[in-house]
């Protein structure tokens, strides 16, 4: 993003003339000149344009500015300081593509759709160009820094290196949604992501959680505490039940485990666990996992191995199906769990799911 000082003035801009506002200056150098002027490697340079998804060119295309040199340089200092090394270079840059290209195509489509409803949408766009664009680009620096702040005092305690932590994952999703779609037009399907996404950030943020990443119909968040988590996730799906609430009905999978943290992305088989117990939940249900329940019941983590060396997971399970079988019931304080059948998914052979639910209490009966 240029800075102010490399904004064109927006008095009497010719709405023809869109790309040389938004890029800050005119096209007037070919890849190889950009490359050349930059003192990068042509080829490092059409890499890094192809993960940031930039559109291919030809050697004769003039399709970049000065200004594309200027960020081909900070991106060649960022590589020479280690910064962008080759194994995490790929990953980083594809992860700025993906969220910019996300960003502007949202903007741009709330912009056109201002400027056309208006009684001369040339005029409205010029207003918009010169004076809502500069905000815009304000704003989004602002609130990367807040993000900034935050991403610092969770992860710089681990400055040695460690990336996993043990923490709680929901992956939560609209019912029905590859079946609405067919039924509803562009904008209404639009809301109805729109007020699932927003609905969902809003209480995971509220807990203190942090939304990893929106999937058309299906949202992945994190949180530190499962109970956190299994909060949110029952307060989604209740008000999805509410027939009065236009609220989508949603289903959820929580998981409590280790987590590896890259990118702004999470791994490993506490993530892969939650992906799998949403895809066997019910319309309305949040199912936890084997980790959560513990953790929200209060069990500590049983031994490896009996005191003969006999490994315990074996006669654990076992012992767990009979008694499910006679008693497939828990409480904790407001909660009420009740083990299910254990499930054969994809890479998880004996996915062991708890139906997890608010408990409906009894006159009297309700702690102080």
């Amino acid at each position: 993003m240029g800075t102010e000082d490399e904004q064109p003035e927006a008095d009497g801009l010719d709405p023809g003339d869109l790309e040389h506002h938004l890029l800050g200056a005119r096209r007037t150098l070919t890849r190889v000149q950009v490359a050349d002027k930059a003192g990068v490697p042509l080829e490092l340079a059409e890499e890094l344009w192809g993960q940031l998804g930039f559109p291919h060119t030809d050697d004769d295309d003039v399709a970049f500015t000065r200004h594309d040199v200027k960020a081909l340089k900070r991106t060649a200092e960022l590589v020479s300081l280690g910064i962008l090394e080759p194994d995490s270079q790929a990953a980083l840059v594809r992860t700025w593509g993906r969220s910019f290209a996300r960003l502007a195509e949202w903007q741009v489509s709330l912009l056109a759709g201002i400027a056309l409803s208006d009684d001369e949408p040339e005029q409205r766009l010029d207003e918009l160009l010169g004076s809502v664009l500069p905000n815009v680009g304000k704003l989004q620096d602002y609130v990367w820094r807040r993000h900034l702040v935050s991403a610092a005092q969770r992860l710089l305690p681990q400055a040695d290196g460690a990336t996993q932590s043990r923490q709680a994952v929901c992956f939560t999703d609209i019912v029905g949604y590859t079946s609405q779609s067919k039924n509803l037009t562009e904008s209404e399907l639009v809301d109805l992501v729109e007020r699932f996404e927003d609905e969902v950030t809003r209480r995971v943020v509220d807990v203190g959680g942090r939304v990893i990443k929106t999937i058309g119909d299906e949202v992945l968040f994190v949180t530190d505490e499962p109970r956190a988590t299994v909060d949110v996730a029952l307060s989604l799906t209740e008000r999805g039940e509410d027939g009065d609430d236009d609220f989508p009905r949603v289903r959820a999978g929580v998981a409590f485990g280790d987590v590896t943290s890259r990118l702004g992305d999470v791994f490993g088989p506490t993530v892969n666990i939650a992906s799998r117990l949403t895809s066997i939940a019910r319309p309305g249900a949040v199912l936890v996992d084997r980790g959560a329940f513990d953790a929200l019941t209060g069990h500590d983590e049983p031994p490896d191995t009996a005191p003969d060396g006999t490994p315990l997971a074996r006669l654990i399970d076992r012992a767990a199906d009979e008694l499910a079988e006679l008693s497939p019931y828990a409480e904790r304080g407001d909660l009420k769990f009740r083990r299910l059948r254990r499930q054969s998914v994809k890479g998880y052979r004996h996915l062991e799911p708890w139906l997890v639910r608010r408990r409906q209490w009894q006159e009297g009966d309700r702690p102080e």
